[in-house]
């Protein structure tokens, strides 16, 4: 295989093929899905972990934000707003994006996933939408999104998923799917999470707790994506290994750590005047959560070792979120319960 060499879009149906892939890319595969027979049994645990969440923004009624909603300072106000349209912003390139990643996909049970990672991502897009109507009137809205369009920080820090996304929409190789994954865990496992400090520590203030939970599903459903497009990567790479090099590795370092480096900037720019977050702290979490992803990745460490430093968030890590991720390859099981009263997000 060459990496440069552009993926073939896959045909709807190959008879004469097997129904059992014989790799996520470039493989055989006659497109018929048998959940009973495919070649990496555990997508169909992720599969389930990722039905189990299912949710919609509906559900929370917003009554409780809607009263609070001018008891919150204009600064508070003036973030949330800012926050909240370009986490959408954000959210809006997820569900094309993974739509395009399918028609290269050979195995079908990837593809599958790949629908309802791209559904869920439609649901995060609407929620952000139903807390604004819920809040502010269209007029505050449309102008709170050309603010995210046109903010240049927003914009340095988005081009980084920019440009890897669209090489591959331009020119679908095996090296831009590559590099399209490893973007994809900057902006699922790396970039939500300061919006998400955010609203995390107005609830800790028992303020605007309904958003806050609508967050909290965000957030579970965001870090089982990152877990498996990370799992998607360890398997792209062990199943082509021209793909699997030294400078694709170093790519992963630095593109993670830039993405480490932009969301820092973004975290001082629009967190600046908050009182009770603590900058540096921030930092530190950020490089945390970094670790954990190169983890994921089974890479070492790229920052210094640390505990989670930020301990009023912990209740919302992914360590809580996460109901049953099992690594593939280490075959190692976590539990977690839900967010709710009996765990500590009432009383935070």
């Amino acid at each position: 295989m060459k990496v440069d060499q552009p993926l073939q879009s896959i045909k709807l149906l190959n008879p004469a093929q097997p129904n059992k892939s014989t790799g996520i890319i470039n493989g055989q595969s006659s497109g018929i899905l048998n959940w009973n027979d495919i070649s990496h049994p555990q997508m169909y645990e992720l599969y389930q972990t990722l039905l189990g969440n299912f949710w919609k923004a509906q559900e929370i009624n917003m009554q409780d934000d809607v009263k609070q909603w001018d008891r919150l300072s204009d600064t508070e106000r003036d973030i949330f707003l800012r926050v909240n349209t370009q986490l959408a912003s954000l959210d809006s390139l997820q569900t094309p994006t993974m739509t395009e990643v399918m028609h290269y996909v050979t195995d079908s049970s990837f593809k599958a996933i790949l629908a309802v990672i791209s559904q869920q991502e439609a649901v995060h897009n609407e929620s952000y939408s139903y807390i604004l109507s819920s809040l502010v009137p269209l007029s505050e809205q449309n102008k709170r999104f050309n603010e995210a369009k046109e903010d240049p920080i927003v914009q340095k820090r988005n081009q980084l998923i920019l440009d890897a996304y669209q090489q591959f929409i331009d020119r679908p190789t095996p090296q831009h799917l590559f590099e399209l994954a490893v973007n994809s865990i900057n902006l699922e496992g790396i970039y939500f999470y300061s919006g998400f400090a955010f609203f995390y520590h107005l609830a800790r203030q028992q303020k605007m707790l309904k958003t806050s939970t609508m967050i909290s599903y965000i957030q579970r459903d965001e870090m089982q994506h990152a877990y498996f497009i990370s799992q998607f990567i360890r398997i792209l790479l062990s199943e082509n290994k021209e793909l699997n090099t030294e400078a694709n590795i170093e790519y992963i370092y630095q593109t993670i750590g830039k993405a480490i480096e932009l969301e820092k900037e973004w975290a001082d720019h629009i967190l600046k005047d908050i009182d009770g977050i603590e900058l540096d702290e921030f930092h530190n979490y950020l490089e945390y959560l970094a670790n954990k992803r190169f983890r994921q990745l089974g890479l070492d460490n790229y920052y210094p070792e640390r505990d989670n430093p930020m301990a009023w968030i912990h209740v919302f890590s992914d360590e809580m979120m996460n109901e049953t991720k099992s690594d593939f390859f280490e075959q190692k099981s976590r539990t977690y319960t839900k967010v709710s009263s009996s765990n500590g997000f009432d009383e935070l």
